[in-house]
Order: C-alpha cells, then sequence, then structure tokens
C-alpha cells in the first residue's frame, strides 16, 4: 500500500516534467516579454531573434530587443558581441524580479542597426515598464567616479545622476578618467539599457542603467563653473546649502582625512568640526592628509552629511591628533556645545569580548561600567588589500582605542547617546595594561610549576634544562633568520641580496662552513673559497616546482669533521628557500615585461609608449631637442578577422609589426596600442621632413601582400603623424594631432576610392 502511495505522490511531478519536455519553444522575444514570474518557474524552452543592445562578458550580462520587447539573458557564450548584432538565443525562462533567459546556445546571424531609444521618464522606469529597454534619458550628473563593478574588479564609470528631480545611477563600460571632467554637473542625454538596484529579496529599489560606452553619452551643456572652484563652506555651515527634495545645491569642505573607506565613505575633520562624507570612489586617499570634497548636503539619520561626494586628496599631511575622552564626555557631548559625532577620538576601556563577524571585527569595551563597541570593517570584496587576521587582545586587558565616533542618536536633548567607535586598521589599539596575573588560569599553571620542581631531580634538571635552552635559542635565532629571508622574498630586493643571505644561513646551520649558490646560466652568489681541495663538498640541486634545475646549492665543510643528518637538513632547508627566491625573482621578471610589452606583437605597449613619451617630453625640455610622433590604425582589420578567423587575424598583426619594424632606424620605437593601432616614437629628428619620410615607409610597406596562415593577406596602413614641440608639447597632445592626421588620411583614402 506504501508503495502505491509514493506512485501517486509522483504522478505530478512525472507529468509535470514530462510536459515541460514536450512543451514547444517560445520563439519570439513578444511571448516572453509577456510571461509571468509564475509561467516563467516552468523553465520553458525558447528559441528566439532578437538584436543585442547592451553586452558585457565577463559577467555574462546580455540586453536584447526586439521591437517594443526587450528581455536579459545570461549569456554563456564565448562571442565579442556589439550592440546592433542580431543573435539567435536558445535557452531557458527563468523567474526572477522579471522572467529572463538562461542560455545555452547563443549564434550571431549579423550586424544590424540598434533599435531607435525610446525616450522614458522616471516615473514609467521605476514601474517596470521600460526594463531591460534601449531607452534615453536627459540628466543632470552628480558625481561621476572609476570604481570596480564586478567581483572581477573591472573598472568602469559609475555616475549618479538626477532624472525628473529623482535619483538614477548608470554603469558605463570605460575607464576614461579624463572624461569624468567635463561629465560633472553637466547636462546629458544618455542611452542605455534599463536594469535596477535590487535588495537581496529581488525587490527594486532604484535605477539602473547599462551604458556599452562613452558615445552613449551627450553633452547638452556643460557645467557653469568648475565644480572644485567653488568657495569653501565651512563644515558646520552645510545644512545652509541642504533640501529636501532635489538635494540643494552642491559645496565644497576642506579638512583632514580621519577615516576612509574605499567605495564607502570618508571623515573630514577641520578643527572641532568634523562630517561623514558619502563616496563611492576608490582613489588611493591617505589617512592624514588634508583634502576637498564636492557634493551635496544631506541629513541622514538626524546627522548632516555630504552626499554623493567628490574627494581630491591635496597631498598635504596634516593628521589629526585625536584627545582622550572618558564614555560619559562622549555619550553626553550632545548635552554641551560640541558634539563629538564624526570626531576623531580616543578611549580607554576594558576587554569584555572580541567577534570576528563577516564584514567587521568587533571589541566589546567596559568604561566605568559603561559597555561600547569598537568596531574595524573588513575591506570589500573589490578591495586589493586582504583580510589581515584579527588582532588578538587578552580578555580583561585595558586598551586604548583611537577612531571615530558614531552616535546612534543626534537628538541632543535625548540624554546619554550610545555610539560606537570606528578604527582605522588594526594600528588603532594599543594596549594598556595586561590582564591581572591573579586569576584561575594562573594560579593552576603556578601549582603545576610548583609539582614539578618538587619531583625534579636538581642537578639533572639543571643540565637538561641548560642543555635545551642553547637548543632552543640556536633554533629561534634559526627560524628569526629564515623568516626574515621570507619577508624578502615579498619585497623589491635583488636576487644576489636574498640568496646571499640563504648561503649566510647555511653556513650558520653548518657551523660555519663556506657555502654558495650557482644560479643555471647565471652567476655564483655567496662565499665560495678559492681552493676547495682540502676540504669536503656537499651539494643540493635546486629544482623549481616543475622539476625544472634552477641550480645547485654548495657547501665546503673541512674534510676531519665527520658527515651528519644535519649536513642534508641544511642544504634541503637553503635549497627550498633558494627555489622560492628564484621563481619569486623569475615572477617577478616576467610580470615586469607582461607589463611592458605586446604578448601577441612582442613590441613595446601602450604603457611603454606613453612612458618613453613622457621621457622624451622631459629630456627635450632642457636640450629643446625635436622628435616625432607616428599613428598608424590597419585598414579593414575586421574584414581580415571576419574572413579568415581571429587565429589568421593574430598571425597578421605579428607579421605586420615585424615589418614595420624593418622600416624603423636603430633607436626608433614601435608600440601597439591595443587590437589594430600603432604608433612610432621617432626620437633622432631634425625636421619634419624626417618624419614624413618615415611615416611613408610604413605606409609602403603594406604594398606587398602578408603570408598568415598560408594564406595571401592584402592589407593596408593610414598613417597621421606629429612633431614635437611643433604640432604639440604634451603627450594628450601629440596622441590627439597625431590620431586627427591620421583620421584625414583614411578620410582622405575613402573620398579617393569612392
Amino acid at each position: 500500500m506504501k508503495r502505491f502511495t509514493v506512485l501517486f505522490a509522483m504522478l505530478p511531478v512525472c507529468v509535470s516534467l514530462a510536459w515541460a519536455e514536450a512543451a514547444a519553444p517560445l520563439t519570439t522575444l513578444r511571448a516572453l516579454a509577456a510571461l509571468t514570474n509564475a509561467q516563467a518557474s516552468h523553465r520553458m524552452p525558447a528559441t528566439f531573434e532578437a538584436t543585442v543592445t547592451y553586452f558585457r562578458k565577463y559577467d555574462r550580462s546580455l540586453f536584447v530587443q526586439d521591437g517594443e520587447a526587450a528581455i536579459y539573458v545570461n549569456a554563456t557564450t564565448n562571442l565579442d558581441l556589439a550592440p546592433g548584432d542580431r543573435v539567435l538565443v536558445r535557452g531557458t525562462v527563468h523567474e526572477s524580479f522579471r522572467p529572463y533567459v538562461d542560455s545555452h546556445d547563443i549564434t550571431r546571424l549579423g550586424h544590424g542597426t540598434l533599435p531607435q531609444p525610446a525616450h522614458a521618464s522616471y516615473q514609467k522606469m521605476i514601474r517596470g515598464d521600460s526594463d531591460c529597454m534601449l531607452v534615453t534619458v536627459l540628466a543632470r550628473v552628480l558625481s561621476a567616479e572609476i570604481v570596480p563593478n564586478s567581483t572581477m574588479r573591472v573598472p568602469g564609470i559609475f555616475l549618479q545622476m538626477l532624472v525628473d528631480g529623482e535619483h538614477l545611477d548608470a554603469n558605463v563600460d570605460s575607464n576614461d578618467q579624463d572624461a569624468l571632467k567635463a561629465l560633472l554637473d553637466a547636462d546629458v542625454r544618455i542611452t542605455g539599457a534599463v536594469s535596477g538596484h535590487f535588495d537581496n529579496k529581488m525587490q527594486q529599489t532604484g535605477i539602473l542603467l547599462h551604458v556599452q560606452s562613452l558615445a552613449g553619452i551627450r553633452i547638452l551643456r556643460h557645467a557653469g563653473a568648475d565644480p572644485w572652484s567653488l568657495a569653501e563652506t565651512p563644515i558646520d555651515r552645510l545644512i545652509t546649502g541642504y533640501r529636501v527634495r532635489d538635494l540643494g545645491q552642491r559645496m565644497r569642505i576642506h579638512g583632514a582625512i580621519t577615516y576612509y573607506q574605499p567605495g564607502s565613505a570618508l571623515v573630514l575633520q577641520d578643527g572641532l568640526k568634523s562630517v561623514w562624507v558619502a563616496s563611492t570612489t576608490y582613489a588611493p586617499l591617505r589617512v592624514g592628509d588634508m583634502a576637498d570634497a564636492i557634493g551635496f548636503p544631506d541629513v541622514q539619520n538626524g546627522f548632516v552629511v555630504l552626499a554623493r561626494s567628490e574627494v581630491r586628496d591635496l597631498s598635504v599631511a596634516a593628521p589629526a591628533v585625536p584627545s582622550l575622552f572618558t564614555w560619559r564626555e562622549l555619550a553626553s557631548g550632545g548635552n554641551e556645545m560640541h558634539s563629538r559625532a564624526f570626531d576623531l577620538v580616543a578611549i580607554e576601556g576594558k576587554v569584555v569580548a572580541e567577534v570576528r563577524q563577516a564584514t567587521q571585527d568587533e571589541y566589546e569595551l567596559d568604561e566605568d561600567g559603561h559597555l561600547f563597541s569598537a568596531i574595524i570593517h573588513h575591506p570589500g570584496s573589490l578591495s586589493a588589500y586582504p583580510l589581515l587576521p584579527m588582532k588578538q587582545v587578552p580578555v580583561g586587558a585595558r586598551i586604548r582605542v583611537t577612531g571615530i565616533c558614531m552616535l546612534e542618536d543626534a537628538n541632543p536633548f535625548n540624554g546619554d547617546v550610545p555610539f560606537n567607535i570606528l578604527m582605522r586598521s588594526y594600528g588603532d589599539i594599543a594596549v594598556v595594561a595586561r590582564p591581572s596575573p591573579l586569576n584561575v588560569r594562573n594560579l593552576i599553571i603556578l601549582v603545576a610549576l610548583l609539582l614539578v620542581v618538587v619531583f625534579a631531580v636538581g642537578a639533572w634538571s639543571w643540565c637538561l634544562e641548560r642543555k635545551r635552552r642553547r637548543e632552543v635559542a640556536a633554533l629561534a635565532y634559526l627560524e628569526r633568520r629564515r623568516s626574515l629571508v621570507l619577508e624578502e622574498l615579498n619585497s623589491s630586493r635583488p636576487l644576489k641580496e636574498i640568496v646571499e643571505q640563504i648561503t649566510d644561513l647555511v653556513s650558520y646551520r653548518l657551523r660555519g662552513a663556506a657555502s654558495w649558490c650557482e644560479i643555471k646560466d647565471g652567476p655564483t652568489f655567496g662565499q665560495r673559497p678559492a681552493i676547495i681541495t682540502s676540504q669536503r663538498l656537499i651539494q643540493q640541486e635546486i629544482r623549481g616546482r616543475s622539476g625544472t634545475p634552477l641550480g645547485t646549492l654548495f657547501a665546503a665543510i673541512a674534510r676531519f669533521v665527520k658527515p651528519s643528518p644535519d649536513e642534508a637538513a641544511a642544504l634541503a632547508l637553503g635549497a627550498g628557500l633558494a627555489k622560492l627566491a628564484i621563481e619569486s625573482s623569475n615572477l617577478y621578471s616576467a610580470l615586469v615585461y607582461r607589463s611592458e610589452f605586446d604578448l601577441l606583437t612582442d613590441i613595446p605597449n601602450r604603457f611603454s609608449l606613453e612612458k618613453q613619451l613622457e621621457t622624451l617630453i622631459h629630456e627635450a625640455l632642457t636640450s629643446e631637442g625635436v622628435f616625432g610622433f607616428i599613428f598608424i590604425d590597419l585598414d579593414r582589420f575586421k574584414q581580415v578577422n571576419d574572413q579568415y578567423g581571429h587565429q589568421t587575424g593574430d598571425v597578421y598583426l605579428q607579421e605586420v609589426a615585424q615589418r614595420m619594424k624593418r622600416q624603423l632606424r636603430p633607436g626608433d620605437m614601435l608600440a601597439r596600442l591595443g587590437g589594430d593601432e600603432f604608433a612610432v616614437v621617432v626620437p633622432a629628428v631634425r625636421n619634419r621632413a624626417e618624419v614624413e619620410e618615415i611615416a611613408l615607409r610604413l605606409e609602403r610597406c603594406f604594398d606587398e601582400p602578408f603570408a598568415a596562415e598560408g594564406r595571401q593577406v592584402y592589407g593596408s596602413a593610414s598613417v597621421g603623424f606629429a612633431l614635437y614641440p611643433e604640432d604639440a608639447t604634451n603627450r594628450d597632445g601629440l596622441l590627439s594631432t597625431a590620431d586627427a592626421a591620421m583620421y584625414a588620411a583614411k578620410q582622405s583614402r575613402k573620398n579617393a576610392a569612392a
């Protein structure tokens, strides 16, 4: 009977699964967009065509649209899709804020035109009527920062804007720092795919536009004045610019940075006044520096703060010196002339408990019978800094903590106000007094020691203790030397210095025997005796993690000293440390090379080019020198990729780089800027004619076809150049002038072909 009950219970599930498998796929985007979440929960198959309006490959975000229907696709694809691409999507419908498609195959059908972006109001977007659609809105930019916008830490521009009097955010896939200057306080027309901010219940909390590039932003009106030219407002006068309806006017304040949490907030203090500054910046601000902040006054939890702020570190050190307060002085500060909210303060207390939580470390302290917390926030998932171990402080110890006083109530007439201390680092914890030794644990230890003394034999114990102490001291010294070597491995010290420390460590372990290291295909480091025929030579091969020989570690020991296991242990210790040092040095060299050279063409990259330009400009300022800069853009490179594939395109780029290098003189520098763009720095020229002659050679070297993957590929390039200082006197000016000349050459060629 139980078997039949189970079968009947499973029957609806089996019928549901069979229906899902047999269901015909949804074939139009309009049908998908019309689904409810209840219908989408059946995981129906979908096969439909649509046009890409936004695609971000690294986190698989894809927005597609067909007519007035649009949807989000969790894109599983290796394709480099671009807005305007027509795609065929196969996948399964899922429920969320709105139904979306989890793709298992995406095919690019071709490239067409983008849908005409709709003009959307804030109310229409917040109602969800424009969800996932390509829209254009008129906005005023309140803040613009480059922030990491995913767990992959890919930098992008994050905009906070005002649309129809309401707040709206936008992610722009660009890290152009120069573009931010023109955006702040500007009126813009911005085009992107509508998404939203959501809480952990997938309830919408705001609007977020996804914009593919800076081309999606058009500045209609620049800011009337540079926001940083605003007159400075005293911190305690911020409320004069506060408005409830529209955030009021932008204001500028000045003070010392006393706290900084990247991507969230910082605190500025000016004398006895301080203010909480909310900002999304990840800029490397330094606590203790003077800084300016511009933003919009707001009232949050009863406190005046500066919201949607931009911050500029003035690199002038003026660290605030905290005063020591009692619990009563901080808790009752609101009843005095000056509240301590957001001030940098110091307070002492006895540790009651310490707890590591998911987002913060918290120390519970007692000061004269009153409890308060001292908190250190963990770095976020986008931070470049690792999470350090929690600083352990013995319970019962009296410590002094330094940090920002965070009051829980802004009303100055409610009596004593609870508060927390927001610390900046573990350096803000100082132990004032250790716990009293008169406790149960210490008494037990004392009794145990007395029992050991009673039952020990005095003379024998004394000998053993003395011998043990000598061994412990030797091991401790050896461990300190080893730890020092390990610390040096993480620094930028030369390999020679680190290896010599290792050989010194081996010599100490072998009671002063000479030790040295021969690097494979490299130099010898250490103390190698001039004559070793009268000594016993021992050695240990150094092998990398893959088994590759890295070198050999040697030691020369007097022949009268008998071999012992300590010799092998000493060489093994030294070989292990030497392996880490050599591999770390090789890895550092490889990383330096990868940062300065293009890995595909093996020529310098944009970073190396810009560094060379800055060097030449600096030298030319003192020597009144002349040099040239040439910009090369390959014509029809996309057609090569589309016709022959990306592998052939890569080989074509390699052949192009080698051929162009052969056109240059010793001392000229060819670099790949990215994609199909190259540039040449010509340092030794006397006039424009010499630069023009080299540019002409580069252009003509494309006359003959290139051999790529067994094919003959015909190519051409558009070339433009600039002369320092005749055309420009800085790096950006040279780039812009050469780029404009290249573009003019490209247009001239197109017009001639037409």
